[in-house]
């Protein structure tokens, strides 16, 4: 067999704040999409600016720290693995989902505070990892 490599690096910002649920066995599981810009000249020399828009899956308690540190705008890296799933709806239609599942979430930048929120009062963002940890199953919902 030969070897493979499934290795996902991305740096970007969060396109909202993180969904925090929990599996029916108490395993944590965030979800939050990332944007990352690419720029470019166009055939005409103008400069062009691109977004790619990218779902993130974060397991255990790497996921609990992320939904409590990051926030809509947040900076952040992700290294991880690609996963495309596909399965049926309700409606019989088949779905195709491609996610990069996390298994290193760092910070990027300073914490965020809220408007209404002193400077000083945001507590520092830890670099979330949990590198290994298997989650009890990976189901989309």
């Amino acid at each position: 067999m030969s070897a493979s490599l499934n290795r996902v690096i991305l740096i970007g910002n969060l396109t909202a704040d993180p969904e925090l649920r929990y599996t029916p066995g108490g395993t944590a599981r965030v979800r939050f999409s990332i944007a990352v810009n690419r720029q470019y000249k166009d055939a005409s020399g103008k400069l062009q600016e691109e977004a790619t828009f990218v779902p993130i899956v974060v397991w255990g308690s790497q996921a609990e720290n992320c939904a409590n540190y990051l926030r809509k705008g947040r900076s952040i890296a992700v290294e991880g693995r690609l996963r495309i799933d596909s399965f049926q709806n309700a409606d019989g239609e088949k779905v195709r989902i491609t996610e990069v599942v996390a298994s290193n979430v760092q910070f990027l930048g300073g914490p965020q505070r809220a408007a209404d929120e002193p400077a000083g009062a945001a507590p520092e963002a830890p670099i979330a990892t949990d590198e290994g940890q298997l989650p009890e199953e990976e189901v989309p919902f």
